[in-house]
């Protein structure tokens, strides 16, 4: 069996003057992820929980902060995976680089959450619970007996 060519030039192998974007699939431009507290308390998680319940929605965490990231395309991304409004594209666009950006596909975040289950999970494990508080659901009533 052999393995598949690989179809892009390494970071370090570009030419100068070459630009990285014009060998990738403009992951930059298929999310945003902003900063959120980093969860102390259930009622914290809660809050991701509820993040997660939504359709494209995921939560991370990379060098301790906490990030929501939203799976969605820029409106102005081209086929071609180049920038529709380069020249009047945003700010935040303008003062990015592709210094520490995800064109490897190696990349990988300390944490990644994609299901509500998976922060409840991670939350029981690690947040502080009242006092008597177990993370078992409470035992069932016995059933009655007949006789």
């Amino acid at each position: 069996m052999s393995l598949a060519k690989r179809t892009k030039p390494y970071r370090e192998d570009l030419k100068p003057g070459e630009v990285l974007c014009e060998h990738c699939t403009a992951k930059c431009c298929r999310y945003f992820a902003l900063p959120i507290d980093k969860p102390e308390e259930m009622a914290d998680f809660e809050f991701i929980r509820w993040y997660l319940l939504h359709d494209r929605a995921s939560v991370f965490v990379d060098d301790e902060s906490w990030y929501l990231l939203v799976h969605t395309t820029c409106k102005h991304l081209r086929d071609d995976h180049l920038c529709g409004i380069y020249e009047t594209r945003p700010q935040i666009c303008r003062d990015y680089t592709t210094d520490a950006c995800e064109y490897e596909d190696d990349w990988v975040y300390d944490m990644y959450f994609e299901t509500p289950e998976q922060i409840w999970e991670y939350a029981e494990a690690i947040a502080p619970r009242g006092a008597g508080q177990s993370i078992r659901s409470r035992k069932p009533p016995l059933l009655p007996v007949l006789n």
